[in-house]
């Protein structure tokens, strides 16, 4: 429903929201169901693709993450470039997708659908935590196996990596990374983004 057709039903946008949104999980607690739980709320980033010929793509990235259809279930919007950078319609590297996150307590995983309109990407995936990382799997239109890892989250960052095998999972590429930092409201200037320092750690 558009703008338009919600004016001329008496309605407003904010009420779709208002129903859509809800203020927590109502999935319980305990393992698999709250391995999300750390990234409600809204997140500033550094996007960087790297490029098959060795060359990376660096720009900015937003990300908001909520519980949705009566704390059921985790929808998060990623976009990059970040909405204060969006000149016209950006061209390469373009996201304005969303995610859908729903717990499926038969397999105790969750199931997750990706849709990115801005390039017609649609990819399911099933996630589980896996040691201290959550591991996401499944497979793109090419057929090609990904994987998608939030490798690390604390209260006030994460890094997310997109990984690809074409030999069937004898090794991975690593063609995404994102370097995220919690948004803090208000502020007055914009957030540095986050860098590969941030996450560097000796074990």
């Amino acid at each position: 429903m558009t703008l338009d057709a919600f004016s001329r039903a008496g309605e407003a946008p904010s009420q779709f929201l208002e129903a859509l949104a809800a203020p927590s999980s109502t999935l319980g607690s305990g393992g698999t169901r709250q391995i999300y739980d750390g990234l409600i709320g809204s997140w500033d980033a550094q996007v960087v693709d790297h490029m098959s010929d060795g060359s990376e793509r660096r720009q900015s990235a937003e990300m908001h993450f909520a519980w949705v259809l009566e704390g059921r279930a985790i929808q998060d919007l990623w976009i990059a470039p970040a909405r204060r950078d969006r000149v016209g319609q950006p061209a390469a590297g373009n996201r304005f997708g969303t995610t859908l996150r729903v717990y499926d307590p038969t397999i105790d995983a969750w199931r997750i659908t990706w849709i990115n309109p801005a390039t017609g990407a649609h990819n399911q995936l099933v996630g589980r935590r896996v040691g201290t990382q959550i591991v996401q799997t499944g497979a793109d239109a090419d057929g090609r196996l990904v994987r998608w890892v939030f490798v690390e989250v604390t209260p006030e960052e994460f890094h997310w990596r997109g990984e690809v095998s074409e030999d069937g999972e004898r090794s991975w590429r690593c063609e995404t990374e994102f370097l995220a930092r919690r948004r803090v409201a208000p502020r007055s200037a914009p957030l540095a983004p986050p860098t590969l320092s941030h996450f560097i750690r000796w074990e």
